[in-house]
């Protein structure tokens, strides 16, 4: 990690809402241990699955697609047909051309964009309806927001576990 301490450890975050910083505060240590985790992870890896675990490749892909899709909602919108072509092909290696580092690369631009619709957020509409899904599934602005931070960690936590056994194996 580039830190020693854990970001929401560092302080709060300029020019940001308070309530809306635990959230940030969960995405970006997600992106430092993503990178740290997976700078030195073999290519040749990507796509195994321990003890039929999802792969990593599946994570990265996923991580990446539910930071948009929850982002998407709470804007209150439907998903386009990319993003619901990109869920179709999550998980799925013969329909995926992207490396390693290319789909780090859309994770870390992902938590960028949502940092960035974080910090734009206002604060008077947290508690406003939002619909998940074509199933319109009622939640909340500050809902979606709040899975979305923790349904990253969930995913990292799962992906971690599936890294370390993988390099074990491999050495």
């Amino acid at each position: 990690m580039t830190e020693t301490v854990e970001v929401w450890q560092r302080g709060p975050l300029e020019n940001f809402p308070v309530l809306l910083q635990p959230i940030a505060h969960a995405l970006l240590q997600a992106r430092e241990e993503l990178n740290d985790m997976m700078q030195d992870f073999p290519e040749d890896l990507l796509w195994e699955r321990p003890a039929n675990v999802a792969s990593p490749a599946f994570h990265l892909q996923h991580l990446t697609g539910v930071l948009d899709r929850l982002f998407t909602y709470g804007r209150k919108q439907q998903l386009t047909p990319a993003q619901l072509r990109s869920l179709s092909i999550e998980g799925n290696q013969k329909e995926t051309s992207s490396s390693m580092i290319e789909l780090v690369e859309l994770f870390n631009t992902q938590v960028e964009l949502s940092i960035n619709e974080l910090r734009n957020t206002n604060i008077a509409q947290l508690m406003e309806g939002r619909t998940v899904g074509r199933k319109l599934i009622p939640t909340t602005l500050i809902g979606l927001y709040v899975h979305a931070a923790e349904h990253t960690m969930r995913h990292l936590g799962q992906l971690l576990v599936t890294v370390k056994i993988l390099k074990r194996f491999k050495n």
